[in-house]
């Protein structure tokens, strides 16, 4: 069985050959990780024994396997830049009804109460963001953990 792209078929004696390599070199290098997804994932990691998880150009934060939040880099093409945290039953709503510019319900998640604050509009807030990232962790996190962050910030 043959595999795509391994072998080519020579136009003008119609033999197959193995494919060329491709050339490395002429291929863009990867640039450095976006600054909002690191400034985020310092304050995400900050929280006890959180992790993260890349995909692409996306982040999941995780606290023993659930998320608390996610980092989303033109999701489904969307040109958006956000973090997505879980927020206090209606609150998500209320957000998104008072500043619509900075806010808005995320795909799959809003209907579980969760909120998206947009990192590609203007100054960002890092208290706000720290505020909802904490906050969503405390709504997730077994109970001890969430109490070392609520016990930890006063």
């Amino acid at each position: 069985m043959l595999h795509a792209g391994l072998l080519q078929l020579r136009p003008k004696d119609g033999i197959l050959k193995p494919a060329r390599k491709p050339d490395l070199s002429r291929m863009p290098k990867s640039t450095a990780e976006d600054t909002r997804l690191t400034r985020l994932t310092e304050i995400a990691l900050s929280l006890p024994e959180a992790q993260r998880q890349i995909y692409g150009s996306h982040a999941q934060f995780l606290i023993r396997k659930k998320t608390f939040a996610y980092f989303l880099d033109n999701h489904h093409g969307d040109g958006i830049v956000a973090v997505t945290c879980k927020v206090l039953p209606g609150e998500n709503k209320a957000l998104t009804e008072a500043q619509p510019d900075r806010f808005y319900l995320p795909a799959y998640v809003a209907s579980r109460g969760w909120v998206a604050l947009r990192l590609d509009r203007g100054k960002i807030d890092w208290k706000e963001v720290k505020e909802l990232l904490m906050g969503s962790f405390a709504m997730i996190a077994p109970k001890r953990l969430a109490e070392q962050v609520t016990m930890s910030d006063s």
